[in-house]
C-alpha cells in the first residue's frame, strides 16, 4: 500500500491524501497505488499542500499505518509523554543537570 503525505500551505499541518482532498488524520489516507507521484506534482502546482511525498503503509482495522517511524511519528503524534516534558512557566525548568 502507498499513501501521499505532506504539509497543509497554510498551517504547515501534517495532511494526508484522501483520493479527493487532504486530511489531518492518517485513517483517511488513500491507497495511490502508482498514481502517487502525478497526485502529488499536481497537488503542489495547485499550491493546496507543500512536499508532498508517497511512502509505504500498511493496512490495519484501524486504517493505513506508515511504515516506516518518522512518517507514524508524523501520523500519530510525539514519542515522549507531553506529562513529562519541561514546562517553560516552571521556575526549575533547566537546573537538572544531565
Amino acid at each position: 500500500m502507498k499513501i501521499l503525505t505532506g504539509n497543509d500551505l497554510p498551517t504547515g499541518a501534517v495532511v494526508w491524501w484522501t483520493g479527493r482532498d487532504w486530511s489531518l488524520h492518517v485513517e483517511d489516507a488513500a491507497d495511490v497505488d502508482e498514481q502517487g507521484e502525478a497526485i502529488a506534482r499536481a497537488e503542489e502546482g495547485a499550491r493546496r499542500v507543500n512536499g508532498p511525498y508517497v511512502i509505504d503503509a500498511t493496512a490495519t482495522p484501524e486504517g493505513p499505518r506508515p511504515a516506516h517511524i518518522k512518517d507514524r511519528i508524523r501520523a500519530l503524534g510525539p514519542t515522549v509523554r507531553t506529562d513529562l516534558t519541561l514546562k517553560p512557566a516552571d521556575p526549575n525548568a533547566g537546573s537538572w543537570v544531565i
